[in-house]
């Protein structure tokens, strides 16, 4: 169920990526044998929403979190993080602007001092 490997995210239409994350949710609150009743009243919304959410139909953002946290699925939004990344410009640039050698003068005007 969470080997994305083999999908194609892009080809899916939203109602079949909904879908999904339907089945995604109904799987794990089977496996943890509770029912719609009871994960919907400890995530604190209507068995009518959560529902709905199995069946792949709209929902609202919030309550797909909080059926998350109950079911102890926010792992998943790992995959929302946001990475620095710099651009092939911007890591040339750097490396242009490292040094390459020492220039030994911090040190002469140490020891000319003493």
């Amino acid at each position: 169920m969470t080997d994305i490997s083999f999908k194609n995210w892009d080809s899916m239409s939203d109602k079949a990526l909904a879908t999904y994350i339907g089945a995604f949710i109904k799987h794990h609150r089977m496996e943890q044998n509770k029912t719609q009743t009871v994960l919907a009243n400890a995530a604190g919304i209507s068995r009518s929403t959560l529902s709905l959410l199995e069946r792949g139909e709209t929902v609202t953002l919030a309550s797909f979190i909080q059926v998350l946290r109950v079911l102890d699925q926010l792992h998943v939004m790992e995959v929302f993080s946001i990475e620095q990344t710099l651009s092939p410009m911007a890591l040339a640039k750097m490396e242009q602007n490292k040094r390459k050698r020492a220039s030994g003068k911090a040190e002469t005007a140490t020891n000319e001092t003493n």
